[in-house]
């Protein structure tokens, strides 16, 4: 019994030296083996159980995975002095884990040092560019013209976007080249960055809005323009039209009037003109009806003796006791 118990102990001390001295890379995951704090041997990428130094020894993990870093919103001049708010996102993985290991050790100094490089070359690379040229998306793209606009308003460029040289896209692309450069130091590769977004700052909204503003109104201006000429030349077309109805009816009224004046004085002449004595009643008849309108109260008449109106008066006989 005496000697089992320095047999178990032994056991056990060689148990444990053993369990210390395995480890376990799974397929995510690449370790870098340490004695005393410092890197030793190569480091160890492949998956499956593994065998250290116990004690003296320590097993580090780093990722093997495609890691994420996103960056938080930050305010930033473009060339043209406005200010705009820029959301960046990257991709990156750890492709030398001894030199990462070495320069940083763990991911959150990684994710630090990526908020510094690539916060500093997104600022780079947007001072240098315009505003539009970070919002494009491309140069080749065509954009959707207003059709209400004029081909005079297109002339004049009214609505058109203006011309870039690179695009949100190369941009983006000489973001990423700066960038992977300067990580590539840390054992890092940089897989990808984009935009996430872009928002106008506070200060730049107003004139974005105030030029949108001002475009709708010429655009507004115009059709009111329009519209009143259209009711002036519809107001002018009217007055026309009246004075055409109105010339016309009266046209047809007098051909009327004439034509009834033809037909009566037919009439006349097929009644009065019979025989003479019908042509002479006729005559009478039509200067006594001249008398009513010519002839009223205190109106003087000089005629002479020879006048066909008045040979009818100089043969009436006078009323007793008044003179001819």
């Amino acid at each position: 019994m005496n000697k089992l118990v320095p047999l178990l102990a032994i056991l056990g001390a060689a148990a444990f030296v053993l369990i210390s001295s395995i480890y376990t890379v799974s397929e995510v995951e690449q370790m870098i083996i340490t004695q005393f704090g410092k890197p030793v041997g190569e480091p160890v990428t492949t998956a499956g159980l593994k065998i250290k130094v116990p004690f003296i020894q320590q097993v580090n993990p780093i990722e093997k995975r495609v890691l994420e870093w996103d960056g938080n919103p930050s305010d930033m001049p473009t060339k043209d002095k406005l200010y705009i708010s820029v959301d960046l996102f990257a991709r990156w993985r750890i492709t030398d884990p001894l030199q990462y290991f070495l320069r940083i050790r763990d991911e959150r100094s990684a994710q630090s040092r990526l908020d510094d490089i690539l916060g500093s070359e997104t600022r780079n690379a947007v001072a240098k560019h315009e505003l539009i040229e970070i919002i494009r998306t491309t140069r080749d793209r065509v954009p959707l013209r207003d059709t209400l606009l004029t081909d005079a308003e297109r002339d004049l460029n009214m609505g058109a976007l203006v011309p870039i040289q690179k695009g949100r896209k190369l941009v983006e692309q000489e973001i990423f080249a700066s960038a992977a450069e300067k990580v590539e130091v840390f054992g890092i590769e940089l897989l990808d960055i984009r935009f996430k977004r872009i928002n106008y700052n506070e200060s730049v909204r107003p004139k974005i809005y105030d030029r949108m503003i001002s475009e709708r109104r010429q655009i507004a201006e115009r059709f009111l323009s329009e519209g009143n000429g259209e009711a002036a030349r519809i107001r002018g077309n009217r007055v026309r039209d009246l004075n055409k109805i109105q010339s016309e009816a009266y046209r047809e009224v007098e051909e009327i009037r004439g034509l009834a004046d033809a037909k009566a004085t037919e009439i006349y002449a097929s009644a009065y003109n019979q025989n003479t004595e019908a042509v002479a009643f006729y005559e009478f008849t039509r200067t006594m009806e001249a008398y009513k309108f010519i002839i009223a109260e205190n109106t003087t008449l000089v005629l002479s003796t020879d006048s066909e109106l008045f040979k009818f008066l100089k043969g009436m006989d006078p009323v007793d006791g008044e003179n001819p």
